[in-house]
């Protein structure tokens, strides 16, 4: 049995891992899905000032109040940043193994708000202003992104439903690490690019430096950014297989 924490990125909470979870519970294993604050059942809690050391604590938390060991961490896109911070850095003793879904660690001093694009960081500083009052970035179409990429409508529906918009503090304060996190065994799940990709953005962009590196494993499962949704039971594999290695 393996213990297995998932972190979900921008605007999900833990209900979005659902099928994920059953999937590695069926394996026999013991699964923690973790719904940031402000995000999820949690989204009650958000306020400006949920920033990305507020989240760092969730995880550092679970992991300390379950009395969790030998977890396989796993974080989604923005989450990368927080397991990263939050296993390498501070609870790096607890973990057997780090889980990137299509996503990577950024270097240290790094937010997350700067991986984008000057475009990408005005649009969302002004949709925070005009549409999240001022500290919380709000969903995207998510229907016009599934067509885009052929998935379905019940997906959408659900992401209607529950996605929440995200406290933006979040994605602006920088990750500091110290580099422990770099002893960790860690596998990276790729859904919107491929391992070559990964390896040449690991080679070409300095945010992209720390996906470069002999401890790399990568499994691709080509999909949409957000497979724990259009292909859970793949990426459930994926996990139970990691947890083999």
């Amino acid at each position: 049995m393996t213990t297995y924490v998932l972190v979900p990125g921008f605007w999900l909470g833990a209900w979005a891992w659902r099928g994920v979870a059953e999937a590695l519970r069926g394996h026999g294993h013991e699964v923690y899905p973790l719904s940031l604050t402000g995000l999820g059942e949690r989204a009650h809690l958000g306020r400006p000032d949920t920033d990305l050391d507020v989240h760092v604590t969730d995880v550092v938390n679970l992991l300390r109040y379950e009395d969790l060991h030998d977890v396989v961490l796993v974080g989604h896109s923005y989450a990368g940043a927080v397991v990263t911070t939050a296993a390498a850095d501070r609870m790096t003793d607890r973990i057997a193994q780090l889980v990137f879904v299509d996503t990577g660690p950024l270097p240290d001093g790094v937010a997350n708000d700067e991986f984008g694009t000057p475009q990408d960081r005005e649009r969302n500083a002004a949709l925070v202003a005009e549409h999240g009052d001022g500290w919380r970035l709000p969903p995207p179409p998510w229907a016009e992104l599934a067509a885009a990429a052929g998935v379905g409508e019940e997906i959408v529906a659900l992401l209607d439903e529950r996605s929440v918009a995200h406290p933006w503090a979040s994605a602006t304060t920088p990750v500091r690490l110290t580099g422990a996190w770099e002893k960790l065994p860690r596998l990276g799940v790729l859904s919107s690019f491929t391992t070559e990709q990964a390896r040449a953005m690991a080679a070409t962009v300095p945010l992209c430096r720390h996906l470069a590196g002999d401890a790399w494993r990568f499994a691709e499962l080509p999909t949409w950014h957000w497979p724990m949704l259009s292909r859970p039971a793949e990426l459930a594999r994926i996990l139970h297989e990691a947890s083999r290695a």
